[in-house]
């Protein structure tokens, strides 16, 4: 091969790398904005001392609202550029997180941490977009690239949330946002090209669609749930984790708490070897290891509720099992259907953020009755049920 045609391919794959790293920054900063909340849940129970036993419905409110938000935006990539869709986004969620920062009360808190998780699945049209972008042979890997920065997001979002409310109050989190998106807005406009709608669709028939792809699709049922399982576990430990630290006998503020997500973050890094190993070996393999490993990081949790120590260890546990299992999910549902990949991404999605939202419901409940113990057992259960339902596939196989 000359010189000359071994350029192109070179600077091919350059672009594609940088363009990647930018649908990567997009989904972790805009992802981030769903897990602000969850270190700051005892300053708001301070802010809002009338309303403190509700606290507790910030997040699962904004996960809820994150999984309509797949619902009824996130189609619209199929039909739609996703360029246009994600600017349009961001300058909404700017608007709902300038509601929050000066949220007179937890009720206003509380829409406005709706509209912020309904805005800020932008990240899911630069997940879809990744897909597009790559060739078959690498799909694994480059959705498992802009899955680390979304992973790494939703976990450093924990740790800087943390450390401005220490400093500088919680409000000061919300804003903080703002310059960010407003940041990444401009670089978008600069360096991200337009995508290839691939639907002609009426808005309501692009809906109804993905009801069709559900019933289709085995595969896409399995994962949509096994999906919800494992977020649901994960979101059980992280939505409870600063009312733990807050207590005896840690007594830690929201800036410890934040600072989990740095030990978590460590587990992103798996998330592209995941996609690698996918497209070599297939996923269900690794989602069989990764159930293994959320099931013992609640173990750990479990018999470490006076352990800082312990509680690093099952963290990073935790994270890995968890982000192993989502790229191996997503890659694998890619591949069903390529011209209807952000509707497919959408079912996942959605179940995946109303596990999330159960998991934060199930924490706000069984904290208060049943202590850390409650919410170690919880979480077994969530992960238990999604081994369940995959190796219910298993089974049908060796039958």
């Amino acid at each position: 091969m000359s010189t000359s045609d071994a350029s192109p391919s070179a600077s091919s794959t350059r672009s594609l790398r940088g363009l990647l790293l930018l649908l990567a920054t997009i989904a972790g900063v805009s992802v981030a904005n769903i897990y602000y909340n969850q270190p700051l849940l005892d300053n708001f129970r301070q802010s809002f001392p009338a309303s403190a036993s509700w606290v507790g419905t910030v997040p699962a409110v904004t996960q809820l609202g994150y999984a309509a938000g797949m619902l009824l935006l996130a189609p619209l990539g199929d039909r739609f550029d996703r360029r246009l869709l994600i600017l349009l986004q961001i300058a909404g969620m700017c608007v709902a997180l300038i509601v929050a920062a000066t949220a007179p009360t937890l009720a206003v808190l509380i829409v406005a941490s709706l509209a912020i998780g309904v805005l800020a699945t932008i990240a899911q049209q630069a997940v879809p977009f990744s897909a597009e972008l790559a060739p078959p042979s690498e799909r694994g890997h480059a959705v498992g690239t802009v899955m680390s920065g979304l992973l790494l997001g939703i976990l450093l979002a924990r740790t800087a949330a943390g450390i401005v409310a220490q400093y500088f109050g919680w409000r000061s989190v919300f804003g903080a946002s703002v310059v960010a998106l407003l940041a990444l807005a401009v670089v978008i406009i600069l360096r991200l090209p337009k995508s290839q709608p691939t639907s002609t669709l009426t808005y309501g028939k692009l809906l109804l669609s993905m009801w069709h792809l559900l019933i289709e699709h085995r595969a896409l049922r399995e994962a949509s749930l096994v999906g919800a399982a494992m977020f649901a576990a994960f979101s059980i430990f992280w939505s409870v984790l600063a009312l733990l630290l807050a207590g005896a006998p840690f007594h830690l503020g929201p800036q410890a708490a934040g600072l989990f997500g740095i030990v978590g973050a460590a587990g992103a890094m798996a998330a592209p070897l995941a996609g690698k190993f996918a497209d070599r070996r297939g996923p269900r393999a690794i989602i069989t290891l990764a159930l293994v490993l959320v099931m013992i990081s609640f173990v750990i949790f479990g018999v470490s509720a006076k352990s800082i120590a312990g509680l690093v260890l099952g963290v990073i546990v935790l994270d890995v099992g968890v982000q192993a299992a989502q790229i191996s999910n997503q890659s694998r549902i890619y591949a069903l259907k390529p011209d209807a990949r952000s509707r497919v991404n959408t079912v996942y999605m959605v179940a995946y953020f109303i596990g999330g939202a159960l998991g934060s419901g199930v924490g706000a409940i069984v904290w208060p009755l049943f202590g850390w113990i409650g919410v170690s057992v919880a979480g077994i259960v969530f992960a238990g049920f999604g081994a369940w339902i995959h190796l219910q596939r298993a089974a049908r196989v060796a039958h």
